[in-house]
């Protein structure tokens, strides 16, 4: 290497030095002691782009209720720390817009049939903005168990059409026997919800979702090879591998000894999983006190890690690596409580909140930009009752909400793909769907042209309120935008209702404006002081008499 070679590679390594010290130091300002998470109860402490979702939940469901956790973190910062290969997987069956393609890692099997994602499936299924609707808001449900909701009716409809369904626990010892309970697999769960503090309905949840609907699922059916009679209906410590069934030996493996944990910490677990009683109750304990104690008490926050009540490190102590998990446990949970009817009961959702996050929700990744051109028309639904408004381009997609002809629209990009046509859509509370196009009709822009003020008296006492009455016309243009102003608030105020306060005398002048095009009308104002005492002060005073 020449002088010159070895002065560039100098320069470079200060780069790179500053850089990873930036990193470093952004990381510890993260991860240190002094990092925490803020909850705010209620819709209205929630940022304006997830206020109508959350608020057309709250027409459907009253007793629901929503806390906003604000992590703190810079939403590219979050993305970043999740976008290492190997932390968040998709199916290898999944389209390259699914898959993390950079050279060397494409399609590379972290676990056996699974690969890295890109990073746009990790915004779009780190955006709680994409899930606020009644099918997936419950990757945000609390998950501390209730003694009031959680019951066996509930548990069995969630297992409904899986073979945990209303059925008799057998499982096989180590020796090879058969053991026939008295129990139930509802009963086990319910038992271990109640033992380990983990809400049932999401313990019978989470069994579908990481060993499916069959009992013969390797992970409990007690028959792997040197692990006989052993059970994780979790899958907890199945870490990935390559190695033939390595995810599910690496699981058996903690059911057998947790994996050289101390004897304290297998007595808390119940380790060994050698039934399925303790593999169920055991399992459940430990989800309950590695996780929903610790702060990740939502399906969404066990999977990104984003928060923590120790305030320590974050991005590591993440559940599963399925990208998709907690949407896909979502719907089962929907499920559950929708065939149970308890979908109305009061449920709280904790949903996250972070910094500097993009204005519109980021979009799945099988939505295609190309599909799309930017748009501004004013639609409205041309249909007799009323028009699904979905998250996504086609009926497969969730319902955020139902339109009727009235409403108008904007449509942000007009759809031109290949077979049925969709377009984006944004209601006039701010939610942003799609809608079929073949359904749209565009809105003649009917503005307001006149504004006509009246007012019982124009003269106020100082202290009163009158209210101004407003008429806009035409009457198709009288849900559109005004604004009051009043020339002098010292002298009278007015506010967004036309309630106007006198506060001193004089004269002011309250106008009427629309936002639209400034189409404006007046009115004046005067405010006095009554009298209210009189004094006469004289040193004489002459009275003459009438004759």
């Amino acid at each position: 290497m020449n002088l010159r070679h070895f002065k560039s590679f100098g320069i470079i390594f200060g780069i790179l030095l500053c850089v990873f010290l930036a990193i470093t130091i952004k990381n510890i300002n993260y991860s240190a002691e002094n990092y925490s998470a803020v909850k705010k109860d209620g819709i209205d402490n929630f940022p304006d782009s997830y206020k109508p979702y959350l608020e057309e939940l709250q027409k459907k469901h009253p007793n629901w209720k929503f806390t906003a956790l604000y992590t703190n973190l810079d939403w590219k910062y979050v993305i970043d720390n999740e976008n290492q290969f190997g932390k968040n997987l998709v199916p290898k069956s999944y389209s390259d817009r699914w898959k993390n393609t950079k050279q060397g890692e494409y399609n590379v099997e972290v676990d056996s049939g699974w690969v890295d994602c890109s990073r746009r499936s990790i915004e779009y299924t780190m955006d709680p903005r994409n899930f606020l609707n009644e099918v997936r808001i419950f990757q945000f449900e609390s998950l501390s168990y209730d003694e009031y909701t959680n019951n066996i009716q509930g548990i069995e409809k969630i297992l409904y059409g899986t073979e945990f369904y209303n059925t008799i626990v057998q499982y096989i010892t180590s020796s090879g026997n058969t053991i026939t309970m008295s129990n139930k697999y509802s009963d086990l769960i319910l038992s271990g919800g109640r033992t380990s503090k983990v809400s049932s309905y999401h313990l019978a949840s989470r069994i579908k979702q990481e060993v499916g609907p069959f009992l013969s699922h390797s992970s409990i059916s007690g028959t792997v090879a040197g692990f006989e009679g052993l059970y994780n209906f979790y899958n907890i410590g199945a870490t990935s591998s390559s190695e033939p069934m390595g995810a599910i030996k690496n699981g058996l493996q903690y059911a057998k000894d947790g994996k050289g944990a101390s004897q304290a910490t297998k007595d808390k677990y119940l380790i060994p999983w050698n039934n399925k009683e303790r593999a169920i109750t055991g399992g459940a304990i430990f989800i309950g006190s590695s996780y929903i104690n610790a702060g990740q008490d939502t399906i969404y926050l066990q999977k990104f890690h984003v928060s923590d009540n120790s305030g320590g490190s974050l991005f590591w102590h993440q559940y599963m690596t399925n990208v998709l998990a907690p949407y896909s446990e979502s719907k089962s949970i929907y499920n559950g409580y929708t065939n149970s009817d308890m979908l109305n009961n009061s449920m709280n959702f904790i949903i996250p909140v972070y910094n500097n996050m993009p204005e519109i929700p980021v979009q799945n990744p099988n939505i295609l930009e190309s599909d799309f051109i930017s748009d501004n028309a004013k639609v409205y639904a041309d249909v007799n009752t009323t028009l699904n408004i979905r998250t996504g381009p086609s009926t497969s997609y969730d319902v955020l909400t139902a339109v009727d002809r009235n409403v108008v629209m904007t449509r942000i990009a007009k759809g031109k793909q290949s077979g049925e046509l969709w377009d984006m859509v944004k209601l006039p509370n701010g939610m942003i769907g799609y809608a079929f196009q073949g359904y749209l009709k565009e809105s003649t822009v009917i503005q307001i042209e006149k504004i006509n003020l009246s007012i019982d008296n124009t003269n106020i006492v100082k202290g009163e309120t009158k209210k101004i009455n407003v008429e806009i016309l035409p009457e198709e243009a009288k849900n559109h935008e005004i604004e009051y102003i009043s020339s002098d608030n010292s002298i009278a105020t007015v506010d967004s209702e036309g309630n106007i306060l006198g506060l001193k005398s004089g004269t002011a002048t309250i106008t009427v404006r629309a936002k639209e095009n400034n189409v404006s009308s007046s009115i004046n104002i005067k405010v006095y002081t009554p009298v209210t005492d009189m004094q006469i002060n004289a040193e004489s005073l002459i009275l003459q008499v009438r004759r």
